[in-house]
């Protein structure tokens, strides 16, 4: 009686366990059960391409591997299969718990040795083997880049990723290394630490990589994107950056990060105690869609050329820095924006920028006073409201008083006798003035809201300044000195080479471009909204005031007939643009300096039928831009050696020789 008894007790007692484990714990288990086993797994998006106008690479992305890891789940599981074999083969009998867990310990730590160790040996034999077989293909990049040359292509994209990573320390805090620094000690400092998730090793070849997560427990192979920049410094101004968790940081990399980037896929499957995937889990899949590519309108070669000339400009002269930018005469699409010190994404970043180099893009960040440059706005004004005409002879003194204010010529004269056309040809301060009281300050303000002064131009690139201009209503009488002659405002280059294009364009101002298209995974083409336009004079005095401002470039022996920017003609073709020399405020003083100086030249080529608009700034030149510091206190050269490349390079023909000379001083 009391051994059944006793068995009822039991036998109660198991049931409601069961059902207490059943219906209260029950939940909560297969929930506990569920995380264990279930991972999931996401299929990154391939970021789209960034390609010039003729479809040559500018940034894209290669495949590589990072090997990561969960230390403190590594740690457990190991010990959990220590235990578990040495129970099976009867090694825990006889021994405390205390020598129990001091094996499990060392089982556990010569696991991680062996691991530390192994892992930098498999990644160098592997380099070791590319190096001896530089042919053989890579099956796992084939989606990469086509039919190239797989085996060389890794190699050399993991060396360049190896710099662009080491380089980056900035963003990469904890000090992690890619597949070129690997270092045991490092790897087993990892996996000792109290976390649920370390980078052991970045930019690992993906057979590599997948080869040790199949001999390591615990080790994963996650995809990873390297995105390479085959033209380093060349437009990376434009183009930017990507930081090392694949978002953009700089430039169109930034602007267009939600095009570029593309929406992950992820799926969901079961996994054993020992990682082995559990067949017909495979649930919750989404696919991948891939990032649209961007071409942009920039043109790699000139690229090229502008920056290199930009930066031999920089050396020659002792010029802190310069700046050009270069469109389409009536698109205008910006076919080179370039400056001084950009930095190459691929090289050592952090020295770079001791240097001075950076990734912005001053010619749309920077502005500064565009000087004389701006004196063509109010030679369009005149002429478009008939306030005078090219051939007008103006008495023009030596210097003009102004609410007050006394404006000079940068040059001593008495009266001379200086057409509408020889104000500007010379530069002068006092005959652009006299133009301007004439158009008056309210159609004066009009015309540079046409020009787009004080305004951004709307190109699709991050951080543009709209520049300076004070509204109307805060005019002084000294304001109105001092902007017909292009102080007392700041213009960005792309700003001033838009002033260009309009005239250039008959007229009509153009909101630059800098995407020419973009393209979907699936090769569709998705359509650009068109820019918007502004009409800022007639085609009529846009031609007027072009064939005006050829007399800036003329050469004359005797000098009375010779423009401010002869040095800025083109053999062969006719020219037009405006020179410029802006005073910089001293910041000790507050006043306009006398030493430092921003210099511009903005001009169109050629004059007789518009192709380019070409901006250049140079910042405080020391001496000429030419070899030797030649070629004056003038941007001209810089105009004229782009122009050049441009019209031979595209066998632009010839311009008609003019008929005489403009004549700028009348006898």
């Amino acid at each position: 009686m009391w051994a059944t008894v006793v068995v009822v007790i039991a036998v109660a007692a198991l049931i409601g366990r069961l059902g207490w484990v059943q219906v209260v714990w029950g939940p909560a288990l297969a929930e506990q059960a569920h995380e264990q086993r279930a991972r999931v797994y996401v299929e990154p998006a391939r970021r789209g391409e960034i390609t010039d106008r003729s479809g040559t690479p500018m940034a894209y992305t290669m495949q590589a591997r990072s090997l990561t890891v969960s230390p403190d789940l590594l740690r457990k599981e190991l010990r959990e299969q220590d235990f578990n074999e040495m129970r099976a083969e009867g090694a825990t009998e006889g021994l405390s718990e205390e020598e129990v867990a001091r094996r499990l310990d060392d089982s556990v730590e010569k696991t991680l040795q062996e691991m530390a160790d192994q892992i930098p040996e498999m990644i160098a034999a592997s380099s070791s083997d590319d190096a001896e077989t530089p042919g053989a293909a890579d099956s796992d990049k084939d989606s990469d880049k086509g039919d190239k040359d797989k085996d060389s292509e890794k190699d050399s994209d993991k060396k360049d990723s190896e710099k662009d990573d080491k380089s980056d320390k900035d963003k990469d805090k904890d000090g992690r290394k890619d597949a070129g620094e690997v270092d045991s000690d490092e790897i087993l400092d990892k996996l000792h630490a109290d976390t649920h998730y370390e980078v052991l090793v970045r930019n690992v070849d993906p057979d590599v990589a997948t080869g040790i997560a199949a001999r390591f427990h615990g080790v994963a192979a996650d995809h990873q994107d390297v995105r390479q920049y085959p033209n380093g410094a060349v437009g990376d101004n434009v183009v930017g950056r990507v930081s090392m968790d694949g978002q953009g940081q700089f430039g169109l990399e930034a602007s267009a990060d939600a095009t570029l980037t593309g929406i992950n896929g992820r799926t969901t499957e079961d996994v054993s105690t020992d990682g082995q995937v559990i067949p017909g889990t495979l649930r919750d899949a989404v696919p991948a869609q891939d990032g649209e590519s961007v071409s942009l309108t920039l043109d790699l070669e000139l690229q090229t050329y502008v920056q290199q000339l930009l930066e031999q400009a920089k050396a020659n002269s002792g010029a802190k820095s310069a700046e050009a930018v270069v469109l389409d005469a009536h698109t205008a699409e910006v076919l080179a924006m370039a400056n001084t010190g950009t930095i190459d994404p691929n090289g050592d970043v952090e020295k770079q920028v001791e240097q001075g180099k950076d990734f912005e893009n001053p010619t749309i960040s920077a502005p500064y006073e565009p000087g004389s440059v701006a004196k063509i706005m109010t030679a369009s004004a005149a002429i478009e409201e008939g306030k005078t005409t090219p051939d007008e002879v103006h008495q023009v003194p030596g210097s003009i008083d102004m609410a007050g204010v006394t404006v000079r010529d940068a040059w001593d004269h008495g009266t001379v006798p200086y057409t509408t056309t020889g104000i500007f040809g010379k530069s002068s301060n006092v005959g652009t003035l006299m133009l301007a009281q004439r158009v008056g300050e309210d159609k004066f303000a009009d015309y540079l809201n046409r020009f787009g002064i004080g305004q951004p131009t709307g190109v699709e690139l991050p951080n543009e300044s709209a520049g300076l201009l004070p509204t109307r209503e805060q005019w002084s009488g000294g304001t109105f000195a001092n902007l017909p002659i292009g102080q007392g405002m700041s213009v960005t280059a792309l700003q001033m080479a838009g002033i260009f294009q309009a005239l250039a364009n008959g007229g009509e101002r153009v909101e630059p471009r800098i995407i020419r298209e973009v393209t979907g995974p699936d090769g569709q083409v998705r359509e650009q909204e068109a820019p918007a336009t502004t009409r800022v004079v007639s085609p009529e005095t846009a031609r007027t005031v072009i064939d005006m401002f050829r007399a800036v470039t003329q050469e004359d022996p005797s000098g009375a007939q010779q423009g401010t920017g002869a040095n800025g003609a083109i053999e062969g073709y006719q020219t037009s643009g405006k020179t410029g020399t802006a005073q910089k405020v001293d910041p000790n003083t507050g006043a306009y300096s006398m030493s430092d100086f921003w210099i511009t030249f903005g001009g169109v080529v050629p004059a007789d039928n518009p192709r380019y608009v070409i901006a250049v700034m140079v910042d405080d030149p020391d001496r000429g831009v030419e070899p030797g510091g030649s070629g004056g206190q003038s941007a001209a050269p810089i105009y004229r050696d782009i122009g050049s490349w441009l019209l031979n390079r595209d066998n632009v023909p010839l311009s008609k020789p003019m008929e005489g000379k403009l004549i700028l001083q009348a006898g």
